[in-house]
């Protein structure tokens, strides 16, 4: 019998903390308290050597039931195409026009909050509609 693991799903990004605050409004996630010591992660982030400072920073799911989100500076910017993405499920059990308005209602507040709608995929035989979207550094996911 295998073991379940928890897992996070981790970003390679140039501004951790404003990519994981939009992840938070995506998925209605939480930024966790700081460390001990500290009494806001401004206060332990300045605590770090300069180097260090702004380098990484997390969301998580309020529940418990979603995987942590951990965010890292990486020097390098994006350059193709992510090889794993977030679908994030704003269809579920939805068909035809009630599924793409809802979907489209989504997309909506997240190019407000600095998202990319790329492209609109309607529905066909085999698979239901679903929007492919870019967040505020160019991360590719979909609304499904």
């Amino acid at each position: 019998m295998s073991t379940i693991r928890q897992f996070q799903v981790t970003f390679d990004c140039a501004e951790p903390e404003r990519v994981a605050r939009f992840w938070c409004e995506v998925l209605g996630y939480v930024v966790p308290p700081p460390p001990e010591g500290f009494a806001t992660w401004e206060d332990y982030d300045g605590s770090l050597p300069p180097e260090q400072r702004g380098a990484a920073f997390a969301c998580g799911d309020p529940t418990g039931v979603g995987p942590r989100l951990y965010f890292q500076r990486v020097p390098e910017g994006k350059v193709v195409k992510n090889r794993v993405h977030l679908d994030v499920r704003a269809g579920t059990g939805l068909k035809g026009e009630e599924r793409l308005a809802a979907l489209q209602a989504e997309c909506d507040r997240l190019v407000a909050l600095g998202a990319k709608c790329e492209q609109v995929l309607l529905a066909d035989e085999f698979n239901e509609s679903c929007i492919v979207m870019q967040d505020i550094e160019g991360n590719e996911f979909c609304l499904d």
